[in-house]
């Protein structure tokens, strides 16, 4: 019952996980302009994430510009915007298996079958989680680096936004998630892994004593016959 509920707890922190990925994915905001100098003067708030660039005017309007090219994105960027995808698709096909593997569903085969897709899909989710935290971190990296710079205008500066903390906290959970997959099967299992339907013991010893009885009948009745019952056939001395 431990392992189930641990199983159920690691599938809803890998569910929260790729929701907080897919989100991270989308959100405009994984760096913002920083109110540094005589940024603090200015009402105009700059977001760029990894598909779209967008501006909050003083005056109230909102406006996004996507990013067409590939090819004219930064290596960061593009790292990002593959990895992230993939952590997505990662962390789905995790789900999938995760699924088959939780021992309180009725699908999925046998104990074996179970177990192994429990497995897969921890190795999923940790997968996943890599995934996610590879484009955080080196995005992060780039946007201190930038602020930190000198040559770098203060207009230009800009700082880790929301869409960053969401994508570290979703790693963290897909890393917790698999960790609990992978560890809630690691055991091992002596004996058939797979459902064998066996009789109960007292009905499996009481079909042995009555085979028993049933062989010392057919024993007893069989030496109780006379010479003349054991005769199957005709004899020379009938007709002498």
């Amino acid at each position: 019952m431990a392992s189930t509920g641990m199983q159920i707890f690691g599938f809803v922190l890998a569910l929260l996980g790729i929701m907080g990925a897919m989100v991270a994915t989308l959100l405009p905001n994984w760096k913002v302009s920083a109110d540094v100098g005589s940024n603090i003067i200015t009402a105009i708030s700059q977001m760029q994430g990894l598909w779209m660039d967008c501006t909050w005017y003083s005056t109230g309007m909102f406006s996004c510009t996507l990013k067409y090219s590939v090819l004219s994105l930064p290596a960061y960027l593009q790292t990002a915007r593959t990895t992230m995808v993939l952590c997505c698709v990662m962390a789905a096909m995790g789900l999938c298996l995760a699924s088959l593997g939780l021992k309180c569903t009725r699908w999925g085969g046998g104990r074996r079958s179970k177990r192994h897709a429990a497995i897969a899909s921890g190795g999923c989710f940790v997968a996943a989680g890599f995934l996610c935290l590879v484009p955080a971190s080196w995005f992060t990296n780039e946007v201190i680096t930038n602020f930190l710079d000198s040559n770098v205008p203060e207009s230009n500066k800009f700082e880790p936004g929301g869409a960053v903390y969401v994508a570290f906290v979703s790693a963290g959970f897909l890393f917790v998630g698999g960790s609990i997959f992978c560890m809630s099967c690691s055991g091992k299992r002596h004996g058939p892994q797979d459902m064998v339907l066996l009789p109960p013991p007292d009905k499996l010893l009481f079909q042995q004593q009555q085979q028993q009885l049933l062989q010392q009948e057919l024993q007893h009745q069989y030496c109780s016959l006379s010479p003349l019952d054991n005769k199957t056939g005709y004899s020379l001395q009938d007709y002498v």
